[in-house]
Order: C-alpha cells, then sequence, then structure tokens
C-alpha cells in the first residue's frame, strides 16, 4: 500500500495530508509569484539583481508543489520543501552584508523562510508518522472480558490458596502481644 492510501486511512493522516496539499498550493502559489513577477519578489526580500536566480527558485517551487499535488508519497516532496528552504536561507543569508542597502527586508525574508522551514519539517514528520501509524497492527480484543471466570465462581477463590508473602507479614517483633 502506498503512503497515500495508507494517509487516508485515519483521521490523523487525511489531516496531515491536507495539510501537505495546502503546503502544494502555497509552493505553487509562490513559484508562480518567483517566475512571473521576480523583480517585485527581489524588491520584497533584498535580492535586486537575482532575478533570474528567483525565476529559477519559481520553477523548483512548481515543481515540489506538483509534485506535494499529485505523488503517491507527499513525506518525498515535503522533505524536498524543506532542502529549497535551506537554499532559500543560504542565498538570503549572503545578502545581509552591510553594503546591502535592503538588508532589513533580507532579515525579514529571512526570518519568514525560517518560520516555513519549520511548518514545512514538522508538516513532514506528522505525515510521516501518520503513514508508520496505519502501517501498526491493530489488535481486536472485542471477544475478551478480562475475566478468568464469571465473577460468581471466582468469589472467594483467592481466600482458599492465598499465602501472604513473606516480606509482605508483619514483623513478629510489631505484631500485638497475644495471651493464651
Amino acid at each position: 500500500m502506498n503512503q497515500l492510501a495508507k494517509l487516508n486511512t485515519t483521521h490523523h493522516g487525511r489531516a496531515a495530508l491536507r495539510r501537505a496539499r495546502g503546503l502544494g498550493l502555497f509552493s505553487m502559489a509562490l513559484g508562480m509569484a518567483e517566475l512571473l513577477a521576480p523583480r517585485a519578489v527581489a524588491r520584497a526580500t533584498g535580492l535586486q539583481g537575482h532575478e533570474l536566480l528567483l525565476r529559477a527558485y519559481g520553477l523548483r517551487e512548481i515543481a515540489t508543489g506538483f509534485g506535494l499535488l499529485t505523488s503517491p508519497r507527499p513525506s518525498r516532496w515535503l522533505w524536498a520543501r524543506v532542502g529549497g528552504d535551506a537554499l532559500d536561507m543560504a542565498t538570503l543569508g549572503t545578502r545581509l552584508h552591510e553594503g546591502n542597502p535592503h538588508r532589513l527586508s533580507t532579515a525579514v525574508a529571512l526570518a519568514s523562510v525560517a518560520s516555513v522551514i519549520a511548518v514545512d519539517a514538522a508538516c513532514a514528520r506528522s505525515v510521516e508518522h501518520a503513514a508508520e501509524a496505519a502501517d501498526a497492527p491493530v489488535h481486536d480484543y472485542s471477544d475478551r472480558r478480562g475475566l478468568a471466570e464469571v465473577p460468581t465462581k471466582m468469589r472467594g477463590a483467592a481466600l482458599e490458596t492465598f499465602e501472604m508473602p513473606q516480606d509482605m507479614r508483619t514483623p513478629e517483633a510489631l505484631r500485638p502481644y497475644a495471651v493464651h
């Protein structure tokens, strides 16, 4: 059974799958913005002069989003998003130097990507965890009643054969004195 089918068997799996698809749509939208409006994205992130790189990153985002929306193994594509976020952070990190007049925009973009990488990683783990949980065997105890016999048969049975363990008995010195 593929990961997608496993995820659809439980409530947690379906919720994780919805989050993964939501990130796929986000990826597609971000990729389209980077591909079709690289100057605007460059201004917003402080990456002016790197519009061609932003278009390439846009293609990566679109491919990742498409993979998340269509793949039977969404966790792989979620980890690809995490890797892409790491690449974005590295790129933004190169623009935090003193000579960049748009350094504040870059720092804000870097903080945004840091929060997105946390969401992507958490979603990837939840998808993997839900798929693993779907693999766990289900034990059926519906035929069990928990008691060896019916209560009327068991009542008093322990008194006939029970002997207090030695280490649980009251020490002789603490027993009440009895006169014979």
